[in-house]
């Protein structure tokens, strides 16, 4: 049903208001005849009392007393009431005149328990009820009718009312419900409204907060709070692009540049080489730093496809100690390494964690002076490893510590400007332990060094 949410809840409360209506109607119905019933029983039993206590009193002095007493007491009953009175013999004493039209008669008893009975007496209704007294030796069969025409005509009345009425408290009642809901939908025009003024261009703009605490609050809160993070994002994004085009745009000049000027005239083989070794060392550079933008965007994109199995650290860690070394031998560094006598199981990516290593003794490496040293170890806490990376550089201040696993950043440019990278490295580190479920930090003191400190969970193989 392709309504607006407006007019579904209209249509579903007038269904709902509508067959509540009819329900309480039928319930009235039945209440209000129920209630008829049980007040012409209790007259027509009244009655029926009446006639027997006057039987009791008259029967010692004859029939022709009885039939003058019922014949007052018939005149006496000015509510349309009605009786007839048979002796043992099934003669009768006394029968008002619509008994006496009536046409069948009225079926005997054949005990004393009181019986009601409806029938039509001269073309109106009457309930009857029908009983034996027993008094001065003599049974009487004694019938007393009261009319129900006049509760018939209520009932009929109050049926003619809910007909009438219900229609227009129905109507009456879903227009209210139409006015009350868009009422209570006037929160949610006003947020599409403002949620549709929202573009790249104004991320920071949010949705007015309701004062009540209600559903739309919270929606308006969560909707804020994604807002939020898609300006993050957004910033991120923005920050990303500028920061890749900006680091891109130095090796590609350079390329070109180089290029140009050797191609301007003709050189000597050896300047042609020397320019082509300048080549081919920018492209390297230039092909690691999209490598890192690569893993960056499919770690933004979630699609990095780790493999996580059982691994060793211990093992890992001496492969990466053994590639640091060749990385160290040109500055004449030392790298050494402590890990415990048994494996340190972790479930993790293997190349992932090759890398994790390779990024932090490569940052080691760079930023300590020639004959420096790089210290790696390994332990491990109950259900938490330990991976420390400790080296002799030049440091990192204080006020950067917050700050070097962001992308694109840098501690110290003006320390660290001759010192080849883009600012990816840590970003990535930090992404790969957070995709193990681990934690990265660091502690460092200017000119003396610094050291990450690694913690991931454990396995049990």
């Amino acid at each position: 049903m392709n309504l607006p949410i407006r007019a579904r809840l209209t249509v579903l409360y007038f269904a709902v208001l509508g067959l509540t209506f009819v329900a309480f109607c039928w319930i009235c119905d039945l209440g209000f005849r129920h209630s008829i019933e049980t007040t012409v029983n209790e007259s027509s039993r009244t009655n029926l009392e009446t006639i027997g206590r006057l039987l009791a009193n008259t029967a010692p002095q004859g029939e022709g007393s009885i039939r003058t007493e019922l014949r007052d007491l018939s005149s006496l009953w000015a509510n349309g009431a009605l009786l007839e009175v048979a002796d043992e013999k099934g003669e009768w004493l006394f029968r008002s005149p619509q008994f006496l039209r009536a046409s069948p008669s009225l079926p005997p008893l054949a005990d004393k328990n009181i019986a009601f009975f409806t029938t039509n007496l001269d073309l109106s209704q009457y309930r009857v009820a029908l009983g034996l007294v027993e008094t001065a030796g003599v049974r009487f069969q004694v019938h007393a009718a009261v009319p129900t025409e006049p509760f018939d005509q209520a009932l009929d009345r109050f049926r003619m009312i809910e007909k009438e009425a219900l229609p227009v408290l129905v109507l009456l009642a879903s227009l209210l419900g139409y006015w009350l809901s868009g009422e209570s939908l006037e929160p949610v025009n006003r947020i599409i409204q403002t949620a549709q003024q929202i573009g790249a261009q104004n991320l920071s703009r949010r949705l007015e907060v309701p004062e009540p605490r209600d559903e739309l609050r919270r929606l308006t809160e969560t909707l804020n709070a994604m807002l939020a993070r898609i300006e993050a994002s957004f910033q991120k994004i923005r920050q990303f692009t500028a920061d890749a085009s900006h680091d891109l745009r130095t090796p590609v000049a350079v390329i070109r540049t180089t290029a140009e000027i050797a191609l301007r005239r003709p050189r000597p083989a050896e300047e042609y080489r020397d320019a082509l070794s300048r080549i081919l060392e920018t492209s390297v550079e230039t092909s690691g730093l999209l490598e890192n933008l690569l893993t960056i965007a499919r770690s933004d994109a979630g699609a990095a496809g780790l493999k996580m199995l059982p691994l060793d650290l211990s093992a890992q860690l001496h492969k990466a100690r053994e590639q640091g070394a060749v990385l160290a031998a040109d500055k004449a560094l030392s790298i050494t390494l402590r890990t415990p006598e048994t494996p340190v199981w972790v479930r993790a990516d293997e190349i992932a964690i090759h890398r994790l290593m390779l990024i932090l003794i490569d940052n080691a490496v760079k930023y300590t002076p020639p004959g420096g040293r790089c210290e790696i170890a390994l332990s491990q806490n109950q259900d938490q490893a330990h991976i420390a990376v400790k080296d002799t550089g030049i440091g990192i201040p204080e006020s950067d510590l917050d700050f070097i696993f962001e992308r694109f950043r840098r501690a110290d440019r003006a320390r660290s400007r001759e010192i080849p990278g883009a600012g990816l490295g840590l970003a990535i580190a930090r992404w790969i332990t957070q995709m193990h479920g681990g934690t990265i930090t660091a502690e460092s003191t200017l000119g003396t060094g610094s050291v990450f400190h690694i913690h991931l969970p454990v396995s049990t193989v």
